[in-house]
């Protein structure tokens, strides 16, 4: 069986100024990264402001297993497939991250015959999109010590420094850290740590933001610190904003690729949903919405964070309404949610199967309370017998909703028209009713609480004393109409990743609160989720290499 990197050097991409030229994107829009990707121009897509809008697919999945799920590998079979039956999609993808591709996870370019590509590109430096977030955001980190350094006029309280600094890859050793030792040359030594990049405030508002303008707006309002008197300090007062700006103007242009089959794909930005929002960013969308007639994007994870988080906090900051959504689930992992070790999964499992589909019924109906419908995807594996399928399709259908298999994998978008066909049928019957499940009139808790109860479906969320007591001082600042966005594992709908299939009744302790406020939400990290992954004990790196023609091989 060839490997993805295999399948995807066997295919003779398209210049990307053809992809462009199909979108109706003029060369003076186009700047070119090499052959095959390259980033639009904002001023030229302000123009498409007011023009038709396509309609807005969201594709997410049940909570991921080691089994795999394949969110992206649907999300680009899906836009290939509404191609073959003569629809015209383009894709809306985050860029993968660095630390997955040498941990555990490995690249996030889709797989088999449902790839964005260059696959080699994407997965690692691509257009140096992450490498500008880290160093805006490390700008700030740096001006901030040395305002401290330089006779702190701003009287920052370094005991309450809330910024702390970031790399784009998996590395524990950085969670937690004194800085500052060595002499007094060095600064004020205190203690601090480092996030992985797609955790950073940074990373979510290039994602964010509507353009230029708004982003250094954003990018003013991040609060890092606090004085004595507990009063918030920004890095609008540190004049830090303009210089990371800078630094990320060309970062927030989208990046044009394509899929192996043509299919044109924006892949821009890439927070994960267990710790950040986990959408590719706003310009990307809007863009891909004013140049298709149908428009498939992605949400991390489950759809326990990835799907609410696109919900109640991309779609209510960019005013966007999805007209369907695609849940992803495979046999294997429904398996693996019903008890099957990895090992076994291999062999026919019925009844595991019908076990672990509560793990599915959980997110149709968790997607249901938003007012969208919802699909289900089947993407097919090769060891699936015909009555695991069937046992998913009933699980499903009775609970009001269709599953289709799919082998796009395998196939490409020919694998996937049923799919395609059925959800575009679902786009033009959708009669609108989107809404989040919150309001902004709601306490900073009491919307981590519904969160908890409703999707999470916990007994209640719970937080000490002095996290209440920061959420309510965030309120009296006037931060208490903004959004929540909830940290903590993707395996489980509780905090504890153990726990598989539909818990109920469980808890949801609230560790730590971060305000957002550039972003415009406020974080609240749960359980025991780390916003810097470590490496596992045999990391993915391990195998990759260059061969004997300079080619890279082990990347996955």
């Amino acid at each position: 069986m060839d490997t993805d990197i295999a399948i995807a050097r066997s295919v003779a991409l398209r210049p990307i100024a053809t992809v462009a030229d199909d979108l109706g994107i003029p060369d003076a829009a186009i700047e070119p990264y090499g052959r095959y990707k390259a980033k639009i121009a904002l001023d030229w897509l302000q123009t498409r402001k007011g023009g038709a809008q396509g309609r807005l697919i969201l594709v997410t999945a049940i909570n991921p297993t080691p089994a795999g799920e394949g969110k992206t590998t649907t999300s680009i079979g899906l836009a290939d497939a509404l191609r073959h039956t003569g629809r015209k999609a383009v894709l809306a993808l985050r860029e993968p991250s660095l630390g997955p591709c040498f941990g555990t996870k490995g690249g996030a370019t889709g797989g088999g015959r449902a790839q964005v590509a260059p696959m080699e590109d994407i997965n690692l430096h691509f257009t140096g999109d992450f490498h500008a977030i880290t160093a805006a955001h490390n700008l700030l980190a740096a001006m901030i010590d040395n305002h401290i350094h330089w006779g702190n006029a701003l009287q920052i309280d370094v005991r309450r420094v809330v910024w702390r600094r970031v790399l784009d890859m998996n590395d524990r050793a950085l969670r937690d850290i004194v800085q500052s030792i060595g002499g007094v040359a060095n600064g004020y030594p205190r203690e601090s740590g480092f996030d992985i990049t797609v955790a950073s405030e940074v990373m979510a508002i290039l994602c964010l933001a509507n353009d230029l303008a708004d982003m250094e707006r954003r990018l003013g309002d991040i609060v890092v610190a606090y004085t004595r008197d507990r009063q918030p300090v920004t890095a609008r007062d540190l004049k830090a904003d303009g210089a990371m700006a800078v630094l990320l103007a060309e970062a927030i242009k989208p990046n044009l690729v394509q899929s192996l089959e043509g299919t044109p794909a924006f892949l821009h930005g890439g927070p994960f949903a267990n710790i950040a929002h986990g959408c590719n960013s706003v310009i990307a969308t809007r863009a891909a919405l004013s140049l298709g007639e149908y428009v498939v994007t992605e949400a991390g994870f489950g759809a326990d964070l990835g799907a609410e988080k696109f919900f109640d906090i991309k779609c209510r900051q960019a005013g966007l309404a999805p007209d369907a959504v695609v849940i992803v689930a495979t046999a294997r992992a429904l398996k693996m949610n019903g008890g099957v070790a990895k090992a076994d999964l291999a062999q026919e499992n019925v009844e595991a199967v019908r076990r672990g589909a509560v793990n599915l019924v959980r997110h149709i109906e968790n997607i249901r309370q938003f007012g969208v419908p919802a699909i289900v995807a089947i993407n097919h594996f090769y060891t699936d017998s015909d009555a695991e399928i069937a046992a998913i399709v009933e699980a499903a259908a009775q609970h009001g909703s269709r599953a289709i298999l799919c082998r796009h994998w395998a196939e490409g978008g020919a694998g996937a028209v049923e799919l395609a066909d059925a959800v575009a049928e679902i786009c033009e019957t959708h009669g609108g009713g989107f809404a989040p499940i919150y309001g902004d009139e709601l306490s900073l808790f009491d919307k981590i609480d519904t969160v908890a109860r409703r999707i999470y479906r916990a007994e209640h969320a719970v937080a000490d004393p002095s996290v209440l007591a920061q959420l309510k001082r965030w309120e009296e600042a006037g931060y208490g109409h903004l959004p929540v966005c909830l940290a903590k594992t993707q395996y489980s709908f509780s905090t504890d990743p153990a726990l598989l299939g539909a818990p109920t009744g469980h808890i949801v302790p609230v560790r730590e609160v971060r305000l957002s406020a550039g972003a415009g939400f406020v974080v609240a990290i749960c359980g025991e989720i780390m916003t810097m992954p470590g490496l596992p004990r045999v990391p993915a790196a391990e195998a990759i290499h260059l061969n004997d023609e300079g080619l890279i091989e082990g990347l996955f």
